[in-house]
C-alpha cells in the first residue's frame, strides 16, 4: 500500500502541484481523473488510484483534526470502462494444460501444475519457499504466509492449502529439485522481492495456446472456485481455501476448519471430472 499510494501522490504532485492539503480543489481532482483516463487506464484502476489518495487525505484530516473537505470524494468516472471479465478455464483445457506441464517438465510448468489445482495467486506461488510445503504430513499441504520478498494481498491470504491432483505433483518434483536454493522457484526470486510480473508475462504467453481467448493463469483462480461450487462446496470453506475474505462477524471467530476438511472438498473438486489417469 505505501508503495502504491506514494506513487499515486507523485502522479497528483506531478499534474498540481505539491501545496497544502487544504489548497487542493475540486478542479484538482477532476485534473488528476482526466489524466489518469487519458494514460488509457482501466475504470479499475482509476478507482484504485483514488481510493489511495482519499485515504492519505482522510488520514491526515484526521490525524490533524484539520476542517478540510476532501476533494477527491465522490469524483465520478465510468468504473467498467475498459475492464474485462477473466474467464475461468473448462476442465478439459486445464487437463490439457496438465498433461502438457507433466510433458515439458520443468520449473515454469511446476508453478502452471501447483497454481491449477490449488487456486492459488501467482505471487503466492512463484513467492514460496521449499519449506512452505510440506509433503511428508500425515496429508501433504502448502502453506501460505508472508515472506519479506512477497507479501500477501489480505490477511485471509495466509493459510493451508491441500496438495492433490497435479499440485501434489508439481510440489514433489519442486522440493526434490536445485538443493542450493531454498525458493521455489529461484528464478523469480534472484533479488529483493519475487518477480510476479515477470512469471506472469512468461506463463501467460506460454498458457494461451491451450485454453480460450481471454484466459489467463488468474483464470484457474475463477476455475477452482467454480468446481468447488460444482461439487456444493460450502462457502466458507472455498474461501479458506482460495484464500478469499469472508463475510460476516462469526467468520472472525476460531481456527478454520482442519486441513481434512479442506482436503476432502478439494479432493472433490479435482477428480469430479478429467481423466482419472492425471490423479496419480
Amino acid at each position: 500500500f505505501e508503495a502504491a499510494a506514494t506513487r499515486t501522490c507523485n502522479y497528483l504532485i506531478g499534474i498540481a502541484g505539491n501545496k497544502p492539503l487544504g489548497d487542493y480543489t475540486r478542479a484538482d481532482a477532476l485534473k488528476f481523473r482526466e489524466w489518469l483516463i487519458d494514460r488509457g487506464l482501466t475504470g479499475s484502476s482509476v478507482t484504485r488510484n483514488f481510493s489511495y489518495l482519499k485515504a492519505v487525505f482522510n488520514f491526515a484530516v484526521s490525524e490533524y483534526a484539520l476542517d478540510i473537505k476532501n476533494p477527491f470524494l465522490g469524483v465520478y468516472h465510468d468504473r467498467q470502462a475498459g475492464v474485462i471479465k477473466r474467464q475461468p478455464i473448462p476442465i478439459d483445457d486445464i487437463k490439457l494444460v496438465q498433461a502438457m506441464c507433466r510433458q515439458v517438465d520443468d520449473d515454469m510448468r511446476w508453478l502452471v501444475a501447483l497454481i491449477s489445482d490449488t487456486g492459488m495467486r501467482l505471487a503466492e506461488g512463484a513467492g514460496l519457499l521449499k519449506s512452505d510445503i510440506h509433503l511428508d504430513a500425515d496429508l501433504p499441504f502448502v502453506r501460505i504466509q508472508k515472506h519479506p520478498w512477497r507479501n500477501l494481498k489480505t490477511a485471509s491470504s495466509e493459510r493451508l492449502i491441500p496438495l492433490c491432483g497435479q499440485a501434489l505433483w508439481a510440489a514433489e518434483r519442486i522440493v526434490a529439485s536445485d538443493q542450493t536454493s531454498k525458493f521455489a522457484f529461484p528464478r523469480y526470486n534472484r533479488h529483493s522481492t519475487t518477480k510476479a510480473n515477470s512469471a506472469s508475462a512468461a506463463l501467460n504467453k506460454w498458457l494461451k495456446q491451450y485454453v480460450p481467448i481471454g484466459c489467463t493463469m488468474h483464470s484457474f483462480r475463477h476455475s477452482m472456485r467454480d468446481r468447488l461450487r460444482s461439487v456444493q462446496c460450502p462457502s466458507d470453506i472455498a474461501d479458506q481455501i482460495g484464500g478469499w475474505t469472508s463475510e460476516g462477524v462469526g467468520q472472525g471467530y476460531g481456527s478454520g476448519y482442519p486441513l481434512s476438511v479442506l482436503q476432502e472438498w478439494v479432493e472433490k473438486a479435482i477428480y469430479q471430472n478429467g481423466p482419472q489417469s492425471l490423479k496419480k
